[in-house]
């Protein structure tokens, strides 16, 4: 029975890795930030731990060399998060460093606002520019005499950058007329990276929907000072965005996880914040069903290490 089970479970990996092999293509989006924090030298360590009366080897310490705090430093960093959270809202995770995959109908879309993004970047920093010597003075007095001169660059031209590529992930189809063993041996090696990927799909998906659902039943359960719990309005709409993306980048590979997102968007649809709000009947039984799904989602997560999702057959 077990056997039987366990290739049931690997052909339909297998159907939906290959279905990720032919929709989806690889996107990787690499950074280059200003460092804003340096290590402090042996000899500032040293008189650092002077004060507490310690050795310079027992402290690890660094400064601040800007603050990150002013609205146009704070207007670059936004900048970097809208990017890095629009590339992650349209993708699906993939065992390499900095790839992820998109739907292949999607990569102009993606293409398009990724450029939106580096002209905002370029005028953030522009500004930044204008309060650079500002902002190395306001250092400057902060820092006394651990203030040095060389960690600023001249310029922040170039400091900051976003780019993006379309990396192939497939084996090259030279190879197969080079070296055929070695082409089939990369072939395996590539679906081996889909089927990995299926997983971690499935663990992003499952790990973000419990995340939603248990703050979403925290806030609606129990009260404070005698009155209901207060709840933002996101902690219903983050659950209906989820449900979006869910549909968007959902490669049918576990029918017991499509069941799970389908009853959390059953129990929530078409309620409102202000409803939940206003009536303890809809709050206790909106908590009582996302309950039940929180309990499903919480053995999820504990026994994924053995993959204990049921599969579609092929």
């Amino acid at each position: 029975m077990s056997t039987v089970l366990d290739e049931t479970t690997s052909q339909s990996t297998t159907t939906s890795a290959q279905r990720l092999r032919t929709t989806m293509a690889a996107v990787r989006v690499s950074l280059q930030w200003l460092g804003v924090r340096k290590t402090l030298t042996p000899q500032q360590r040293n008189q650092a731990a002077d004060t507490f009366g310690a050795t310079g080897d027992s402290l690890s310490a660094g400064k601040k060399l800007l603050d990150t705090q002013h609205p146009s430093f704070k207007a670059v960093t936004a900048v970097k998060n809208k990017a890095v959270g629009f590339w992650k809202s349209l993708t699906l995770p993939f065992p390499e460093g900095g790839v992820r995959l998109i739907r292949q109908d999607r990569v102009e879309e993606f293409d398009t606002q990724m450029q939106e993004f580096q002209s905002e970047l370029t005028e953030a920093v522009d500004t930044l520019e204008r309060h650079y010597a500002e902002l190395k003075s306001a250092a400057r007095d902060r820092l006394g005499t651990l203030f040095n001169e060389s960690d600023y660059p001249a310029s922040l031209d170039g400091m900051f950058t976003i780019a993006w590529d379309f990396p192939s992930v497939e084996p090259p189809n030279y190879l197969q007329q080079l070296n055929p063993e070695l082409y089939e041996q990369e072939c395996q090696r590539v679906q081996q990276r889909f089927d990995e990927a299926i997983r971690l799909a499935e663990e992003a998906f499952i790990g973000e929907l419990a995340k939603l659902v248990s703050h979403l039943t925290e806030r609606l359960s129990g009260s404070e000072d005698g009155k209901p719990k207060i709840f933002r309005d996101s902690a219903v709409d983050n659950l209906s965005e989820f449900f979006g993306r869910f549909k968007s980048l959902n490669v049918r590979s576990s029918e017991q996880l499509d069941t799970l997102v389908a009853d959390a968007q059953r129990i929530v649809s078409g309620v409102e914040p202000q409803a939940l709000r206003d009536s303890g009947v809809l709050r206790q039984h909106v908590t009582t069903e996302l309950s039940r799904v929180q309990s499903v989602l919480d053995g999820l997560l504990i026994d994924r290490p053995r993959r204990n999702i049921l599969r579609r057959p092929k």
